[in-house]
């Protein structure tokens, strides 16, 4: 059985929903909050009362834009807004207002990194070899977002179903990826570089946990080879990237034990139980056909003009992709650092200015990668709300540098400056953490540490070098980590073989 299911290779495309960066609604003024009470951020409009007239937002117009030459797409001059129809109890309408034929934004592409052979130039994280992939992009239209069914008690309630029509109205850019995908973990580092987009364009917070960047995937399967696309399912509604990856390698195994055993894959909207790890069917997937689309007599054409769409080419920054790129290139920095630092542009900003004001990239890489992050999960809190800056950390990287604060005595003072901020120098001073530079004191340190520890030299002498971290370990200990360490090693051997 295993060997007939390893005939088949996994096609993926993944169809992105986004909410915007916008203070209100797309066609209504009702602000667009998070966690307020049920249906208390709506209007008369998100309502479909009678009379209502919908008014485009113009902020989602730039923000569509942006993304458009964001993802190398073409932004369309002219798009135009169409009823989806159909008919669900969180849609008021009983349509949804989306783009169909004529889209916002056509074409485009993202570049991401994968194991093992891709298109294009190699790169190495960590490591391990990896290249990298560039996966289309169909199209990318806004529409408007759906309320709410609740139909858990302990929510509601009560033991009904009821609607929340909070989100309804929302502004989402829905992003549709070519087929290009072969690997649940290609579509998770596809989504990764595209949520990282977003947030440094500024387009989307893209909050998983606030439902503010979901992601419907489309699987197939077909042998190994063949250039044929098989009949897809789509599986709804993924909300993190765990899920992501289980649901396709679900979707993916079923349709391959589906066709071992003689059956056909029929097309179909497919639901995942992340406890059971399963997708099952919920209804036979609908064609355009079933949802009527025709322009929406309410809204006129959207007509971008081509001094708007350069006047935001002009505003935006630098892409992640590229940032990684440079800070591999001009930095010095490793291909897992550069993606760690870059993943977030609050971090790869405050990264950029403290490897300026130290002068020392690497360094404060590492700081940054290994010790800063790991305060930040600790304590739970955003960069922002810590007190170090970019100038303190440069500070005591200086310090470092000049060999007046040893690693180990940073690593004491660092948690301090993360809650506290303050003066690196001042606070090694007073605290008595200043390195030990003076060589007799160290010489001190080293006899001392020699002659107590007899046994341990004469291993060194007689040519294993392994007891040498032990003594240097007794002298730290005895300078109370305040000796240089290089110098430490250094005298140690010097003494002993000299």
């Amino acid at each position: 059985m295993a060997s007939e299911l390893d005939r088949y290779e996994i096609v993926i495309g993944l169809e992105v929903h986004t909410h915007l960066k916008t203070a209100s609604k797309l066609f209504s003024p009702a602000p667009v909050l998070y966690g307020e009470e049920p249906n208390h951020s709506v209007h008369a409009i998100d309502l479909a009362l009678p009379g209502v007239l919908p008014v485009l937002n113009e902020r989602v117009v730039e923000l569509a834009i942006r993304l458009g030459l964001a993802i190398h797409g073409t932004v369309n001059p002219r798009s135009v807004f169409a009823r989806k129809n159909y008919f669900y109890p969180d849609l008021p309408k009983g349509y949804q207002i989306s783009q169909f034929e004529d889209p916002v934004v056509s074409g485009g592409w993202l570049e991401i990194e994968v194991n093992g052979k891709g298109e294009g130039k190699s790169a190495s994280v960590g490591n391990a070899k990896t290249s990298m992939r560039r996966i289309g992009i169909t199209r990318a239209h806004l529409e408007e977002d759906a309320g709410k069914s609740i139909h858990d008690v302990a929510i509601a309630g009560r033991d009904d179903s009821c609607i929340d029509l909070n989100r309804a109205g929302v502004p989402l850019l829905e992003i549709v990826s070519e087929p290009d995908l072969r690997s649940a973990q290609e579509a998770t580092a596809y989504l990764r570089e595209l949520r990282a987009i977003l947030r440094y364009i500024g387009v989307s917070d893209a909050d998983m946990e606030k439902g503010q960047f979901r992601c419907d995937a489309n699987v197939s399967i077909r042998p190994h080879g063949s250039q044929e696309l098989g009949t897809r399912t789509e599986v709804k509604n993924l909300n993190s990237f765990s899920n992501v990856e289980d649901a396709i390698e679900a979707e993916a195994l079923r349709q391959r034990e589906l066709i071992a055993d003689g059956g056909e894959v029929v097309q179909a909207t497919m639901g995942f139980d992340p406890v059971r790890r399963r997708t099952s069917v919920q209804r036979l997937k609908e064609n355009s056909d079933d949802y009527r689309y025709f322009p929406d007599p309410d809204l006129i054409p959207l007509r971008i003009d081509p001094a708007q769409i350069e006047a935001v080419r002009a505003e935006l920054p630098e892409l992640p992709g590229d940032k990684r790129a440079r800070f591999e290139s001009e930095l010095g920095l490793s291909g897992y650092d550069a993606g760690v630092l870059t993943a977030n542009r609050g971090l790869a900003d405050f990264f950029e200015q403290t490897a300026k004001a130290c002068s020392a990239p690497k360094a404060a890489a590492n700081w940054m990668t290994r010790d800063l992050l790991r305060e930040l999960k600790e304590r739970d809190v955003e960069l922002s709300e810590m007190a170090i800056t970019p100038h303190i950390l440069a500070s005591m990287i200086r310090l470092i540098e000049e060999g007046r604060l040893t690693s180990r005595n940073a690593a004491q003072l660092f948690p301090i400056l993360v809650s506290e901020g303050g003066d690196p120098e001042a606070l090694m001073i007073a605290r008595g953490l200043e390195a030990v530079s003076d060589s007799g004191t160290i010489d001190g340190f080293v006899d001392a540490v020699i002659a107590g520890h007899s046994d341990v030299v004469e291993q060194i002498r007689g040519g294993d070098d392994k007891p040498l971290n032990f003594l240097m370990g007794q002298v730290m200990k005895a300078s109370q980590g305040k000796a240089d360490p290089g110098q430490v090693r250094q005298k140690l051997i010097d003494k002993i073989r000299g």
